[in-house]
């Protein structure tokens, strides 16, 4: 049968318990959840795997079922995963809008490369509040407070009091040179914009922070006479941009590790498979 129904005299469907467990064996959830993230909706997906899941019964209401099911179980192995093993020497945090709230992300770097998502905090705005949560969860899970962590976030003020309220100074911190970038080209009229963004990834790309920040300095001078605000702007949290000169590190690595760019291509795949939601439903969806 298609869609096979008992109902009680009084005409209330009910349902069938050994088709349920047919349902719940785990191959169905593992295939949907693919699925979606592969970037197929709900609508869409028994059009396309039909063939793969006869039997168990894949209309739009049983995928999404599914896809809850799995998709809760990903969120609770996340948010209960340890991480005393995994030798963390970089945190990148940012945050994604989705459905009129925040998620805030927190992506970690291990020794030897390797990306591991750690976490998401969910909350109405990017406030200090939610990534401060998200920081103690982190901690909670074993996160070892005596390594000192490299802390790559954007410019937002929200993030940087977050860290300093737990870790305080024992982290460094580098403030991403896309983003502040991005502020400068904002300020100015549009036939300067690609002229400085040029200048500014120039400097950047020098080898010293001491060259890299006298030029700069000389590139801020100049726009004073542009844009006062432009040239004001940028001097909030220069030092931190440069955090990986100052470091040492070079080649790759630094072009790497300067911006956030490793966590929003992260974020980029999640927005790209989100886009099939057309209503945000019960308040744990996002974060699933």
């Amino acid at each position: 049968m298609e869609r096979p129904r008992v109902r009680t005299r009084e005409g209330q469907e009910v349902e069938l318990e050994g088709y349920r467990q047919l349902q719940q064996d785990g191959k169905l959830q593992r295939a949907v959840r693919e699925g979606v993230v592969a970037g197929l909706s709900t609508r869409n997906y028994r059009r396309v795997v039909e063939s793969v899941l006869e039997g168990y019964g894949i209309e739009k209401s049983s995928v999404r079922r599914q896809f809850v099911a799995a998709s809760g179980n990903e969120l609770r192995a996340l948010c209960e995963r340890r991480l005393e093993d995994l030798k963390l020497v970089v945190l990148m945090i940012d945050g994604i809008h989705f459905g009129g709230q925040v998620l805030v992300v927190a992506l970690g770097i291990a020794e030897g490369g390797e990306k591991h998502v750690l976490g998401v905090w969910q909350g109405a705005t990017e406030n200090t509040t939610v990534v401060k949560g998200l920081l103690e969860d982190l901690v909670d899970r074993g996160l070892d407070l005596q390594r000192r962590y490299l802390v790559v976030i954007d410019g937002s003020k929200a993030l940087r009091a977050g860290v300093e309220r737990v870790f305080g100074d024992r982290v460094e911190v580098q403030r991403c040179q896309i983003h502040k970038r991005r502020n400068v080209r904002e300020y100015l009229p549009e036939n300067c914009q690609r002229d400085y963004d040029r200048r500014m990834r120039n400097a950047y790309a020098m080898t010293s922070s001491t060259e890299a920040k006298a030029a700069l300095e000389k590139i801020f001078r100049q726009l004073e006479r542009i844009n006062p605000t432009a040239a004001r702007s940028p001097e909030e949290g220069l030092e931190e941009t440069l955090t990986v000169h100052r470091l040492g590190i070079g080649g790759v690595l630094r072009r790497k590790l300067a911006t956030t760019n490793p966590i929003e291509s992260c974020l980029s795949t999640v927005q790209r498979v989100a886009r099939n939601v057309k209503r945000w439903r019960e308040g744990n969806q996002p974060l699933r």
